[in-house]
């Protein structure tokens, strides 16, 4: 015969089972939730955690960003943390623009400039509505190129100084578009406009070639050769800062607050 098993002493079994549960899913959460930092009071673009910057530099940085809130609209916050952990940076980025509500509502224009220290790493995640003016292939750009190697000589300050800058000049301007309206130009797309252009060029050499072959030598000079690509922007940044910083901060009432902007996840980092 079967060991018999008291219908009470189950019911006890999976009640404590469940509590167990529940408390370990609560815990897990409280642990998520203390990781990401408080909206700052009063509301501050650069917030340094652990201080690495000086006050000096962190109110440079400042009074940079408010300007360029105030000229465009676009809000980049810096926001240095030791670890990120548990989470990734990405998913720390993305929760901490949300949560604090990084950019303004209905355009969503905001940029997180995340580093951990302890983890030695450092991302930008960029809003919705500035992921077309600033894709993973910009932001990826601007850390590899500009952040991290002045970061592995220990120039923090000049890295965030640089690595904004170049924020700045690839989102100037950029907020007016919707977040399904922005976006690279698809592969796919260009590989059908030159397919288009050639059939064009070889039927206009096949109409010309009663004149003496001119025009095949005539259909090799490709209209798409004018296509730049990175070149539009590789040359933005390299001039020494963002050129709408004119003669310095002219002054303003400060930082006024975040305006509810939502990110969707995108961005790139790397390690230093």
């Amino acid at each position: 015969m079967g060991r018999f098993v008291s219908p009470v002493l189950g019911l006890k079994f999976y009640f404590l089972s469940l509590l167990s549960l529940i408390f370990c899913f609560l815990s897990l959460t409280t642990v998520f939730a203390q990781n990401i930092p408080p909206v700052p009071d009063p509301p501050r673009l650069v917030n340094d955690f652990v201080g690495m910057l000086s006050t000096t530099e962190i109110q440079s940085l400042e009074r940079k960003l408010v300007e360029f809130d105030d000229t465009t609209s676009n809000q980049i916050a810096v926001v240095v943390v030791k670890t990120v952990e548990p989470y990734d940076m990405n998913m720390y980025a993305t929760k901490l623009g949300r949560e604090w509500g990084i950019g303004h509502e209905g355009k969503n224009n905001g940029v997180v400039v995340l580093w951990a220290t302890d983890d030695r790493k450092i991302y930008i995640s960029p809003g919705y509505g500035l992921e077309g003016a600033l894709p993973d292939a910009y932001a990826k750009r601007i850390v590899d190129r500009i952040i991290i190697p002045l970061f592995r000589e220990s120039r923090f300050y000049e890295g965030l100084e640089k690595g904004t800058d170049a924020i700045m000049q690839y989102t100037t301007g950029e907020f007016e578009a919707e977040p399904d309206e922005v976006g690279e130009f698809p592969v796919w797309a260009f590989i059908l406009m030159v397919i288009v252009i050639f059939i064009i060029m070889r039927a206009i050499s096949k109409g010309g070639r009663g004149g003496g072959g001119g025009g095949m030598r005539r259909s090799s000079a490709w209209p798409y050769t004018t296509y730049t690509g990175w070149g539009q922007h590789s040359g933005n940044w390299s001039g020494g800062g963002w050129s709408g910083g004119g003669g310095g901060w002219s002054g303003g009432g400060g930082f006024g607050g975040f305006g509810g902007g939502s990110f969707g996840g995108g961005g790139a980092g790397g390690s230093y």
